[in-house]
């Protein structure tokens, strides 16, 4: 009788036993945090090097599309000039002459999701409605919106004769670093030492138009300061002439052939 209760008592325990081992694998076997098989996420999209759209519209208006954004730079001409553009993201503008401040062009396209990013100039002339909208930039300083940081580079004449157009401080010219590059956009300006100094520009939007900003002479011996890879000739139709940009190509390529030109048509409804 003590030899089947004593049978009895190991075989219990050895039940007993396996049932734990099992408990304990049907444990183990469940992922541990952090520890699955399961494939890791996609990492993020890197959309840095994603290429930029430039869309001219005339003369110092430019829209840009870049990574889903759509940028408008000095909007004027009313809605009819956009027609067929996708929605401001971000509005950029220059100064208070109406070639590059419309008020009524703001008040006519859908700017409801749009930020603005204005000097105080611009920002004193334009209605309240807007106020909530606005980033003031002033002369060195900057901000970034959706991934594009926005430098306020100054603006100015030189020229004894010309110094009433410009005042500096008033008007901003602006770098946008945005898709792994930098862009300049020189708003009305002479060869200022601050366009001189600037480094690492991949695009230059250059403007040369008298009476009211530089000669092509001018415009070309700042362009080789500074030495973008690329330079845009714009905002070149000034009181009464248009500038020769078939001058300023050949200046540019005479003194340094690796900054490449690049010509859009900005006066679509006119022929020079």
């Amino acid at each position: 009788m003590k030899n089947y209760i004593g049978i009895l008592i190991i075989g219990f325990i050895l039940f007993s036993c396996k049932d734990k081992v099992k408990n304990n694998l049907e444990v183990d076997s469940e992922p541990r945090y952090g520890q699955t098989d399961a494939p890791p996420p996609p990492p993020e999209s890197d959309n840095s090097e994603s290429e930029i759209k430039i869309i001219p519209i005339e003369h110092a208006t430019v829209v840009l599309e870049w990574n889903n954004y759509t940028l408008y730079i000095d909007p004027v001409g009313g809605a009819a000039a956009f027609e067929g553009q996708k929605q401001p993201d971000l509005i950029i503008i220059t100064d208070i002459h109406g070639d590059h401040l419309s008020v009524e062009t703001l008040q006519a396209l859908n700017t409801s999701k749009a930020k603005i990013i204005v000097p105080q100039a611009v920002a004193d002339k334009i209605p309240q409605e807007f106020t909530p909208q606005l980033d003031i930039l002033n002369n060195g300083q900057s901000k970034e919106r959706y991934g594009i940081t926005v430098e306020a580079i100054p603006m100015y004449n030189l020229r004894k004769e010309a110094l009433k157009f410009h005042e500096k401080g008033r008007g901003n010219g602006y770098v946008l670093n945005m898709g792994g590059e930098r862009i300049y956009f020189s708003g009305d300006t002479e060869d200022i030492p601050e366009m001189r100094a600037l480094k690492n520009i991949d695009k230059a939007f250059i403007c040369m138009n008298l009476p009211y900003t530089m000669t092509e002479e001018s415009a070309a011996d700042a362009v080789l300061a500074f030495k973008p890879k690329q330079v845009y000739p714009y905002h070149f139709r000034g009181n009464p002439n248009v500038s020769d940009v078939k001058k300023f190509k050949t200046l540019i390529n005479s003194g340094d052939s690796d900054i490449e030109v690049v010509q859009l048509d900005w006066y679509p409804n006119d022929e020079f």
